[in-house]
C-alpha cells in the first residue's frame, strides 16, 4: 500500500512540475501515473547499471555525474511514455532535481516511526 501511495505522490509531483517548468509536458493525470511507474522501474533496473558503468566518472566529478544519469533516466522515460516530453538536457536535470526534492518532502510525510 505504501508503494502505491508513493507512486501516486510521484505522479502528483510530475504534474506540478509539468505545470511549473516550461520545457516539461504531461498530457493527463493517467500519463503522470504511467511516468511515475516507468521512473520507478527505471530507477530500480537501469540506474544501478548506469551508476556502475560510470563509477570512475562519478568519483572524478565528486558525484555530480549522477545528475547526468538522472537526466538520462528522464529521457528514457520520455521515450517510453507518449504523453510525456522533456525538452533538453537542462530541463531534464532541473526536472530530476526538483522531482527528487518533491519526493523527499512528500515521502517524509509518509514516514511513520
Amino acid at each position: 500500500m505504501n508503494f502505491i501511495l508513493r507512486l501516486l505522490l510521484t505522479a502528483v509531483a510530475v504534474v506540478i512540475l509539468a505545470k511549473v517548468l516550461p520545457g516539461v509536458e504531461v498530457a493527463s493525470y493517467w500519463t503522470a501515473i504511467v511516468v511515475a511507474i516507468i521512473l520507478a522501474l527505471l530507477n530500480f533496473i537501469v540506474k544501478p547499471i548506469l551508476v556502475l558503468l560510470t563509477l570512475p566518472v562519478t568519483i572524478l566529478t565528486l558525484g555530480l555525474f549522477l545528475l547526468v544519469i538522472n537526466a538520462i533516466i528522464i529521457f528514457i522515460a520520455d521515450g517510453f511514455v507518449d504523453g510525456f516530453s522533456v525538452s533538453g538536457w537542462l530541463m531534464a536535470i532541473i526536472f530530476s532535481l526538483l522531482l527528487s526534492l518533491f519526493q523527499s518532502l512528500l515521502f517524509s510525510i509518509l514516514k511513520t516511526d
